[in-house]
């Protein structure tokens, strides 16, 4: 699940991608220089005195209006339902899209790793420790009312999400110390010694609310009220779980802004929501809404092919994803005694016949997955570099000796479904783990019966899940799936009230203090945090500090590979599939820019835009 879109944070996750030929520019100097940007290393692409991103179209025309379904969410964000305008706390289900209502102090760069320009903030200064960064604002900053967005409102933005906001910010603002705002045009952030890298990257790229907006409101309440913002779009019509739209500000204050020039072109942008997927699908070729993301490899192959395909109204196209991919898998909850034993834990990943249902079910679409940094030069392979084993000899003896080996690859079986060489090695894990058969039954150790309940929350991936358990009845493993709404899901997981379920763990393009959410001992126990499997290990902690702490890129790779290779020898999961491919279908009344930026997804809506020739002749071919 990607997460906001280039205006805001960079994301919970991570990404090895080179940052060769992005050095035309210095980043923020260390001895306190007004500079324009920053990112992670030290290298921006563009100059002070840039006028556009590379990849958007200066000429892109403003009007029209783009539809789809959710693709991507974050924090309490659904991708089936929303009931409140406020996004970034735990209460309610927000609304997608309310990203697009507010302004940030920067805004990221689709086409660079990491890097940041100004936006609110028109320029940043960072003491040579790299504790304090001081913020100048731009001095025409407006709310949607036409009040001054200024330092006071950033102040009370980021203090407040410090304390109140989503477990997932709180956690990625740990290194936060506070914000301070010594007159309108100033903010003082500072951060705590020995600070995750990203975290400045992360505080600068969150939204900003009006203080005044909030003095007689709850900022950590459930609403339907819609907040006042200051970004490209606000709040139009909206029906609570079925479509939110978003109306473009014709005179919005930071439209001329390099970082925004040929972006936000829509008039009007709508989320419709949907409970099923195959209804939303039939919705799609209805034109109920316009532009549709294919993640399902059986509809993608099989169901695009109604009229409006045949005819060319509807157009498709395979986009290339260059970013990291992350790690989707079946995530087993540690957390329960069943699950204590990574014997158990493998022989499940025994269990799974992965060639059998790419070939039958996902019609050979999607490659295995074996890391959580699947798609980047992050996986590990092979035997430790001395730099790996430099970080992984501190935790000889606390960690399984294969971290200095070979790192764990899922096996591959014989395609058959029922591969009997792989069942026999499950069965041998489950007898070394004292659950042995008893009456028809495996048992745990204390004579109750090994059982699993995978948790759903729509029928897409049922078929999947069914020929997974079918190789887990022969183990005397009884399994089902218990599929409940969004709403429901998103409680119980958020409690992690479960035993396995589907996650996709989301990467951006430079780890850091976002490591955390996914892998660390305090987010294993933190409400709502995207430690599933509940992984709480110290030299995975450590390793999270190393890479944190990580001064050049390459120091970074050589942390998470050992990172990675801890965490594939504890069997938290039962790796999936991925794809390093976008696949779009939209009715032909859009442009879009001929490639999308490295970093930024497919880029819609952001960078698409209304084509209005394209839109007449869609309307004379009806």
């Amino acid at each position: 699940m990607a997460l906001f879109s280039r205006r805001h944070a960079l994301g919970l996750g991570i990404g090895a991608l080179s940052a060769a030929g992005l050095r035309a520019a210095p980043a923020v100097a260390d001895n306190g220089a007004e500079m324009h940007g920053m990112s992670v290393f030290g290298d921006l692409k563009y100059p002070a005195d840039f006028k556009i991103f590379d990849y958007v179209n200066p000429k892109a025309p403003k009007g029209g209006a783009f539809s789809m379904i959710p693709s991507t969410r974050a924090y309490n964000q659904s991708f089936f339902t929303f009931s409140s305008f406020n996004a970034f706390i735990l209460k309610g289900e927000g609304a997608k899209g309310m990203e697009m209502t507010f302004d940030s102090l920067m805004a990221r760069a689709g086409d660079e790793p990491d890097a940041m320009y100004g936006l609110a903030a028109r320029s940043v200064s960072i003491s040579p420790d790299k504790l304090t960064y001081r913020f100048t604002m731009r001095p025409e900053a407006r709310f949607h009312d036409g009040s001054k967005l200024t330092a006071q409102d950033v102040a009370f933005s980021l203090n407040t999400l410090k304390e109140k906001g989503h477990p997932l910010i709180v956690v990625q603002l740990r290194d936060f110390v506070k914000a301070e705002a010594p007159d309108d045009g100033t903010v003082i952030v500072t951060f705590a010694p020995n600070r995750a890298r990203d975290v400045p990257l992360y505080v600068a790229g969150l939204p900003i609310f009006s203080k005044a907006y909030y003095a007689n409101r709850q900022f950590d309440e459930s609403t339907l009220e819609v907040p006042l913002g200051s970004g490209p779009y606000m709040v139009g019509k909206f029906e609570v779980n079925r479509y939110v739209e978003y109306n473009r500000l014709k005179d919005w204050w930071a439209a001329d802004l390099p970082v925004n020039r040929g972006s936000y072109n829509f008039d009007t942008v709508r989320y419709e929501f949907y409970r099923d997927r195959d209804v939303a699908f039939e919705g799609f070729t209805g034109k109920n809404y316009l532009f549709r993301e294919e993640f399902t490899s059986r509809v993608w192959a099989t169901r695009y092919d109604f009229p409006a395909i045949k005819d060319g109204r509807v157009k498709r196209e395979t986009l290339p994803d260059e970013t990291p991919s992350g790690g989707q898998g079946w995530f087993i909850n540690t957390r329960l005694d069943k699950f204590k034993d990574p014997r158990v834990r493998e022989a499940l990943i025994y269990a799974f016949d992965f060639e059998w249902t790419n070939k039958t079910i996902m019609y050979d679409a999607y490659a295995r997955s074996v890391s959580p940094f699947q798609n980047s030069d992050m996986v590990a392979g092979g035997l430790p570099s001395p730099e790996e084993l430099k970080l992984l000899e501190p935790f000889r003896g606390q960690v399984p000796d294969e971290v200095f080996g070979e790192p764990f690859v899922p096996p591959v079986s014989d395609g058959s479904g029922q591969d009997r060489a792989l069942l026999r090695k499950a069965t041998q894990l489950l007898n070394d783990a004292g659950c042995v058969v008893k009456d028809g039954k495996r048992r745990l150790p204390n004579g109750d019966p090994l059982t699993i309940e995978f948790l759903l929350d729509e029928p897409t991936f049922q078929p999947h899940h069914a020929s997974f358990i079918k190789n887990l009845k022969p183990l005397g493993i009884d399994a089902n799936i218990r599929q409940i709404d969004a709403v429901q899901y998103r409680a119980r997981v958020e409690a992690f009230d479960f035993e396995v379920t589907t996650q996709r763990i989301s990467m951006s393009a430079t780890p850091g203090d976002s490591l955390r959410p996914y892998f660390s001992s305090q987010a294993a126990t933190t409400k709502g945090s995207y430690n599933l499997a509940g992984v709480a290990n110290p030299a995975i902690d450590a390793l999270i500090e190393k890479a944190i702490a990580a001064e050049t890129r390459a120091d970074l790779t050589f942390a998470c590979r050992a990172l990675d290779r801890v965490f594939r020898a504890g069997r938290y999961w039962v790796p999936q599939w991925y794809s390093n491919k976008h696949r779009v279908a939209y009715w032909d009344q859009f442009g879009h820019p001929e490639k999308p930026a490295k970093y930024a997804g497919v880029g819609a809506p952001e960078n698409w835009w209304y084509d209005a020739a394209k839109a007449a002749k869609l309307e004379q071919a009806k």
